[in-house]
């Protein structure tokens, strides 16, 4: 056989490929193939294990129902809010949102506002209790008869001024 016939069969060819592979391989390119291979064989290793295996089954087992039901998109929107809120939350914000948690627990928190919720919550029991007890005749002579009332006439007088400073507060605030 000529040089050329020898040249072309298979098992040269293979062996020209394995001869330009050995030289183009460099120590560190060999090294990071043997830590990539180990680290598969590792990884291999684990999901060998009983345990591991069940979870990765169940785990994939729920990404197809989450992925079903359209959960994943959502799932995966709550993460980036979250990152979203986390990245835009600067010492600055967290600074204000602080002073304002402490503003509210100090203007709410007070001896002052409990009484007044205690009250005003006392003051609308018994008055539920009261007006359960009293059955409404109806009508419009009733009603007068009621407006009548010297505690009726400064009820409403009462709450028609709040209703004003209130709206008066409200406005220039």
């Amino acid at each position: 056989m000529t040089d050329a016939a020898l040249s072309n069969r298979p098992v040269d060819e293979l062996e020209r490929l394995a001869q330009a592979a050995r030289e183009a391989l460099t120590d560190s390119m060999v090294e990071r193939l043997a830590v990539t291979g180990a680290n598969a064989l590792a990884l291999v290793d684990r999901l060998n294990d009983e345990l591991t295996s069940e979870a990765l089954h169940a785990l994939l087992d729920r990404l197809g129902e989450m992925h079903k039901l359209g959960a994943l998109d959502t799932l995966f929107d709550t993460v980036m809010l979250l990152h979203a809120a986390r990245s835009a939350s600067t010492d600055t914000i967290v600074e204000r949102l602080f002073t304002f948690v402490e503003q509210m627990i100090n203007t709410v928190g007070n001896e002052a506002m409990g009484a007044l919720a205690d009250n005003t919550r006392q003051a609308l029991d018994e008055a539920a209790e009261e007006t359960a007890r009293v059955t409404a005749r109806g009508g419009i002579f009733a009603t007068l008869s009621l407006l009548a009332k010297p505690e009726a006439q400064q009820t409403l007088t009462f709450l028609l001024r709040f209703g004003e400073k209130l709206q008066r507060r409200t406005l220039s605030g």
